[in-house]
């Protein structure tokens, strides 16, 4: 799935990331402060090169409970440092008193009176390390960093979500079509990266229009598209870099509901102050569709799928995120660049730090 970058410096080639625990690191936010009472232990741990489920079956060997009984609110990444929330019922708090394993370690520990569920997050914020930075390269970056502080960034689906190999698009595809037979939870993966796949391909030739709105003038801009005066017009007259089109699913930024862009002028100025986002489809049945310019810019990526879309759940994701409290260092003495930036939940650090880099960090 190739990406289109928003930003237009040459590739940072020499640079090293590696998502170890001491460069890489993640913090849950949680959605809501915990009650204090109740029938649910919240537990704040921190592992390493563990997968979320990973620890969740320690857990689960080692205390009695069963894997089902855990809550939290999103998978973490094996490699480097995270910490998130896990909530089990209360009769378990003995265990975890004296809970110890190398490459896990419980923070805290609340009551709280629900479980925790998928979704229950804000957001996370991000540690990054990048090493074998030369002072050229640390110039790049940090300019890199201000526009996307500033600005934004295209919010694609990570490589993670494609598998090793970058084929969970085509084998979901092939379970769509009848060709493969997989278990549930393995048939819904797939589709979903399926789903993801395409997501990422309308977002690319959204960024790549828009990139045509910042290099040529309406005369060049209306033989590239073939659209109206007016429409490019109006487009060309936006200022942020994601252009917003007449009939866009909006959604409120960061939680609210999707509804139709239909008065430009007026998006535009609150997307513009971050009050809104443009949103892409999921692919799937009973999700509000596009309408007018931005339905035959949709179209052109989503027939396809328009065949199997009753074998789907359709929804929306943001098609332009906003990194908060960005900060960053260059620490010349270790040649370390360092970034700190918390994204909304969905978002990948990864997207982000390849944008920066202006390369794919799957290669």
């Amino acid at each position: 799935m190739n990406k289109v970058f928003f930003l237009n410096h040459a590739a940072i080639d020499h640079v090293h990331f590696s998502k170890n625990s001491s460069d890489f690191v993640v913090n849950e936010i949680p959605l809501y402060e915990f009650s204090g009472k109740g029938e649910h232990l919240v537990l704040h741990v921190r592992k390493k090169d563990l997968t979320t489920w990973e620890m969740l079956h320690i857990f689960s060997e080692q205390s009695g409970a069963k894997m089902r009984e855990f809550g939290y609110a999103g998978l973490k990444d094996k490699e480097g440092m995270t910490t998130q929330y896990i909530s089990v019922h209360k009769k378990y708090a003995k265990f975890f008193e004296n809970f110890s394993h190398p490459n896990i370690k419980i923070l805290s520990a609340a009551l709280h009176n629900n479980k925790i569920k998928t979704g229950h997050l804000k957001g996370n914020r991000f540690f990054i390390r990048l090493k074998k930075t030369l002072p050229v390269d640390a110039v790049k970056l940090s300019s890199a960093c201000k526009k996307i502080a500033l600005q934004g960034y295209p919010n694609y689906f990570g490589y993670q979500r494609f598998g090793k190999s970058g084929d969970n698009f085509e084998l979901g595809k092939e379970i769509l079509e009848g060709k493969k037979e997989r278990n549930p939870k393995l048939k819904n993966f797939l589709i979903s990266a399926y789903q993801s796949g395409l997501f990422n391909r309308w977002l690319a030739k959204r960024v790549a229009i828009s990139k045509y709105f910042q290099d040529f003038n309406q005369s060049e801009l209306q033989n590239i598209l073939k659209w109206d005066k007016e429409s490019i017009k109006e487009v060309k007259e936006e200022p942020q870099f994601f252009k917003l089109f007449k009939g866009d699913i909006c959604h409120h930024y960061p939680h609210g509901k999707a509804f139709l862009c239909n008065d430009l002028g007026a998006e535009t100025a609150r997307f513009y102050a971050k009050e809104i986002s443009a949103a892409g489809f999921l692919a799937g049945s009973r999700a509000l569709r596009s309408e007018d310019l931005a339905a035959e810019i949709e179209s052109e990526i989503f027939n396809e799928a328009e065949v199997f879309l009753d074998k789907m759940n359709g929804s929306h994701r943001f098609a332009w995120g906003f990194a908060e409290d960005f900060e960053y260092i260059y620490k010349e003495e270790n040649a370390w660049f360092e970034m700190n930036f918390t994204l909304i939940k969905g978002s990948y650090a990864t997207v982000v730090l390849e944008e920066i880099l202006h390369r794919s960090l799957n290669e």
